[in-house]
């Protein structure tokens, strides 16, 4: 992958992890449920997990790439 397409992407990938934990996304999953406690442990987890996994992803280098 070229340099200013890996910027490109990773740029990208700050853009959704400021998304996903903005506030107004996260005071969705912050109520309470009916039946139990608030959503929002297992939403913050699945999150940066997500943003993690993404970023490992795109910082991969491989050698036929090159």
């Amino acid at each position: 992958m070229t340099e200013p397409r890996r910027r490109a992407r990773l740029i990208a990938l700050t853009a959704l992890a400021a998304l996903l934990f903005s506030p107004p996304l996260v005071v969705i999953f912050d109520r309470p449920s009916e039946a139990g406690p608030s959503w929002l442990p297992l939403y913050l987890f699945l999150a940066w997990g997500l943003v993690i996994g993404l970023a490992a992803w795109l910082m991969e280098s491989r050698e036929e790439e090159r």
